[in-house]
């Protein structure tokens, strides 16, 4: 059974940077799209970013393009995410998440392919 544990979170301000790291355990890390998700207070969960462990290709949802980078170190069976220019409407609880395996490719940012979720972390931006 896979199991995701995140940590990285906390308060910045406007401007700042954190970086979220994800473990996976239990199963494999190859052949899986990993991914990070947030959920705002009030908003439903959207997805953040995702990333193919066989390949590194990455995909991103357009409001974090350009200051937002997900990574993986594959033998250590982690994924992380880089997170800059942090605004305060990033503010939410990150999820880390994982598909079952095998798979080809990673499917976008569909949160119905990804079965294995983390507890959450915090990320606190004050303006």
């Amino acid at each position: 059974q896979v199991q995701l544990v995140e940590s990285g979170g906390g308060s910045v301000q406007a401007g700042g940077s954190l970086r979220l790291s994800c473990a996976l355990s239990g199963e494999t890390y190859s052949s899986r799209c990993m991914g990070w998700f947030r959920q705002a207070p009030g908003k439903e969960r959207e997805g953040v970013a995702t990333i193919y462990s066989n390949t590194g290709v990455a995909s991103y949802a357009d409001s974090v393009k350009g200051r937002f980078t997900i990574s993986q170190t594959g033998y250590k069976r982690m994924v992380y995410l880089q997170m800059n220019s942090l605004k305060p409407e990033d503010a939410a609880i990150y999820y880390c998440a994982a598909t079952r395996w095998p798979i080809s490719q990673c499917a976008g940012l569909d949160q119905t392919t990804f079965p294995y979720w983390g507890q959450g972390t915090q990320v606190t931006v004050s303006s």
